[in-house]
């Protein structure tokens, strides 16, 4: 028989095997097999932890990649072992249909481990892409994404050539059925690139104050079809990516200095000119003195020169400050006051004008001014006088 052959052919080949009783030899190759496998895994994940010490960003987090490569290596180690045993115990021969079941373990369970191996180094490396400043989080995410498919195609297509299918039919079908595939999934592709586009474009990236339309919120991801925004009352959005990159996006992140104050200080029309010249004057120093107002004297360092557009407009910077009397109005006297903070941050640029309308408020007071408020004259005829 077929299945006594080869452990027959081995016990004539070396003579001092007939002595052996047949299952002590069988217990005895198991035992020096598993002893090998074993072996060859310690060596192994010897010889990728030596290769992972050579890369200097990698150098204090192998200890945890190898540990995560272990559960799975334990898991391929005990399949192998078993499968072994079998090999050995029906004098070295394996079904068809049973070699075909370790087959398929040995695909899925090889590809999650390449998978995770692949994920582990990349997670790793993110700390170090994501410090550099000409790298964007959502282009990682991207590429890591279609690296990660591109694995579990590569492993498909293994698992499917181990079970018979001819893969030269499946490919050359899908000339005439990426068509109909394209046709059917247009809104899909058409997400994608504008995926694509909205990463080249740098139009917003994860964390950005967007709006768009009547959605606004904090971007928390970039996908491959739709963008999550999480807005301010806490809700989740989805928005195709194909609409964002074909609408208009506002998008209040970009921008380094300068988030603007603006109001209209209304005082009274008995108020004297002498006082309302004293308090504008007085208003505009203070801005121009006051520690978190930019203004033409507020410096910031640009990551690099632009030659065909302005810096300031390139990253933001807004130094505007304007004081001025600005209009008679209907019941006031009207004193513009237009001014950009130096933080961009919500919270620090409440704070800001806070103190500013706190220190305008004692400045009409030294200048004996009062707020106007609506109000109307009434002014009686008398007919008889």
């Amino acid at each position: 028989m077929q299945e006594s052959n080869a452990f027959q052919d081995l016990i004539e080949s070396f003579p001092l095997l007939t002595s052996i009783d047949p299952i002590a030899l069988k217990f005895g190759i198991i035992l020096f097999s598993i002893a090998i496998i074993y072996f060859i895994r310690r060596v192994g994940f010897d010889m990728i932890e030596l290769g992972l010490l050579r890369i200097s960003s990698l150098e204090h987090y192998v200890k945890d990649i190898i540990a995560r490569l272990r559960k799975p290596s334990e898991i391929v180690t005990i399949i192998i072992n078993f499968d072994i045993v079998l090999y050995v115990y029906n004098d070295f021969y394996t079904a068809q249909h049973i070699r075909d079941i370790f087959n398929i373990v040995y695909v899925v369970v090889g590809t999650y481990w390449v998978y995770l191996f692949i994920n582990s180094i990349i997670e790793v490396k993110l700390e170090h892409i994501e410090s550099a400043k000409n790298v964007k989080n959502e282009v990682v995410n991207l590429g890591l994404k279609i690296l990660n498919f591109a694995i579990v195609l590569v492993g498909l297509l293994i698992l499917l050539n181990l079970l018979g299918v001819d893969l030269t039919a499946i490919l050359s079908g899908l000339g005439i059925g990426g068509i109909a595939v394209a046709l059917a999934a247009k809104d899909s592709l058409a997400n994608f690139f504008a995926t694509v586009s909205i990463l080249i474009s740098d139009t917003f990236s994860q964390g950005d104050w967007i709006q768009i339309g009547a959605s606004e919120g904090t971007v928390v991801e970039i996908g491959l079809r739709v963008t999550t925004i999480r807005t301010f009352d806490n809700a989740m959005i989805s928005i195709p990516n194909a609409t964002l990159a074909n609408g208009d996006v506002k998008n209040w992140n970009k921008r380094a200095i300068g988030r603007r104050i603006k109001m209209s200080i209304g005082v009274k029309y008995d108020s004297k000119a002498e006082n309302i010249k004293k308090a504008v004057e007085a208003i505009r120093g203070m801005l121009q003195e006051h520690p978190m107002i930019a203004t033409s004297m507020t410096e910031y360092e640009f990551e690099e020169a632009k030659k065909l557009v302005t810096q300031d407009d390139v990253y933001g910077v807004k130094k505007t400050l304007l004081v001025y009397l600005d209009e008679f109005g209907p019941s006031s006297i009207n004193i513009l006051v237009y001014c950009f903070s130096k933080s961009v941050v919500w919270s620090e640029w409440l704070e800001t004008k806070e103190d500013v309308m706190y220190r305008i408020m004692n400045i009409l007071q030294e200048n004996h001014l009062e707020f106007a408020f609506p109000s109307l004259s009434l002014y009686h005829e008398n007919k008889n006088s």
